[in-house]
Order: structure tokens, then sequence, then C-alpha cells
């Protein structure tokens, strides 16, 4: 009988909501100052990091609001927006 995997929860920094990780994008502040967003998760970079939940209205939300400047301590460049957006408009959510 195999284990059933751990669902990794996280909270979304606009929405508030908790949510499984495949359900957020994950944005990175490196320790070099840089602004990624880590479409896997699988980036290990050292940092700060938070979670937006992939949802149009949440990613426009967080950028009028700056919830992830605040949260990640720097400025957002807009490509960081633009790119969680692209991703959307090209993803089959089911």
């Amino acid at each position: 009988m195999m284990k059933e995997k751990k669902k990794v929860l996280r909270t979304c920094v606009c929405s508030k909501e908790v949510l499984e990780k495949k359900d957020l994008f994950r944005i990175i502040k490196t320790q070099d100052g840089n602004v990624i967003v880590d479409l896997k998760g699988k980036v290990s970079a050292m940092g700060k990091g938070a979670y937006l939940k992939k949802d149009k209205d949440v990613i426009l939300k967080a950028k009028k609001t700056k919830v992830l400047e605040r949260a990640l301590e720097t400025n957002i460049p807009d490509n960081i927006y633009e790119e969680m957006l692209g991703f959307l408009d090209g993803q089959d959510f089911e």
C-alpha cells in the first residue's frame, strides 16, 4: 500500500488564502537583490520568498497594492508581473 503524498500548503501574500504550492507562484528575491519567478518551485535560491495565487485578479491587485514589494522588501519590476500573467495566458487550468 502506497503512502499518500502530503499536500504542501502555503499562504498567498495578497489574498491570504492557504493553497497547495501547485496553485501558487513563488517569487524570490535572491541574496544579490534580483527578483525571479520560480514557476516549478524548484529553485533553491537563498533569500526571501513569497507566494502569489495563480489568478489574474490577484496578480493585478498585488501589483496595485505593492504587497509583493512589502513582502520581499524590494521594488518589483513590471516584467515580473508580466511574466506571471503571460504564464496564466498560456496555462490550461482544469
